[in-house]
């Protein structure tokens, strides 16, 4: 039997392994070091996967091993490419704490001077704009749905504001400072504005900083700012925008 293998290395428990395949169906196995090995001998081996139709195709690493891909098309007919990619990592506590219980998150007293505030919104999402459609309007509206007054920029900006003073005005006025990290964040100027203002804020106790990792390593995290990536967030991996959502209003309704 023929077959195309990819040795993916080490990979940890719960992180997402996607395979391309092009032309025909084909069977697909993903297999730790000690399967991989009765594979290549024609020995029984145990696998995730198995006949794949629809392309990309995404696998959960169950355990942390060696693990290896294989395409064949035994039994089948036709031909087909592949290529196989591991998707960015996640902070591997990300589903372990709920954020009510990160005393960094909870601001139960006001800091000095700013007691007689008023919170004008409870969430303000400052993002890039190619990561609206599957993230940022999904999750504005989630937040909504909770009954959350959103800072969201298609809520707020009309022709003819000043993105600068509205910007200002919303991050001075919000409760969490909600940032979507990912490649097109890092890369924009206004983003990188919004986030000098919130991480401003967060330093001095006015306002929560939470980050949203969206197809973001925290390799790449750190290589951007060390000390975002130390922060508790929530990825768009392994979290739905409901379950973003409906955790932020949890968080935000205990404090009032």
């Amino acid at each position: 039997m023929n077959w195309t293998q990819y040795d993916l290395g080490h990979l940890s428990s719960g992180q997402t392994v996607e395979v391309t395949l092009s032309g025909s169906a084909a069977n697909v196995r993903l297999m730790d070091s000690s399967s991989f090995n009765n594979f290549k001998n024609g020995r029984q081996h145990r696998y995730v996967g198995g006949l794949v139709k629809q392309s990309p195709f995404r696998m959960q690493v169950p355990s942390s091993d060696h693990w290896y891909v294989t395409v064949d098309m035994n039994g089948l007919r036709g031909t087909v490419r592949s290529s196989v990619r591991v998707l960015p990592g996640v902070l591997p506590t990300a589903r372990s704490l709920p954020l009510a219980s990160v005393p960094s998150l909870v601001q139960r007293d006001e800091p000095p001077g700013v007691d007689n505030v008023v919170r004008e919104h409870d969430v303000f999402i400052s993002h890039a704009s190619e990561d609206k459609d599957l993230v940022v309007r999904p999750l504005a509206a989630a937040l909504v749905s909770e009954g959350l007054n959103v800072w969201y920029d298609e809520f707020e900006l009309r022709i003819g504001d000043s993105l600068r003073r509205k910007i200002d005005q919303g991050l001075a006025n919000s409760r969490v400072g909600l940032v979507v990290l990912s490649h097109a964040f890092i890369s924009k100027g206004w983003t990188n504005y919004e986030l000098d203002g919130i991480v401003t804020r967060s330093v001095s106790g006015e306002q929560v900083l939470l980050p949203i990792w969206h197809n973001i390593s925290k390799q790449e995290v750190i290589a951007y700012s060390p000390s975002l990536a130390d922060k508790l967030a929530r990825s768009t991996a392994t979290h739905t925008m409901d379950e973003i959502a409906k955790e932020i209003s949890e968080l935000i309704k205990g404090q009032r």
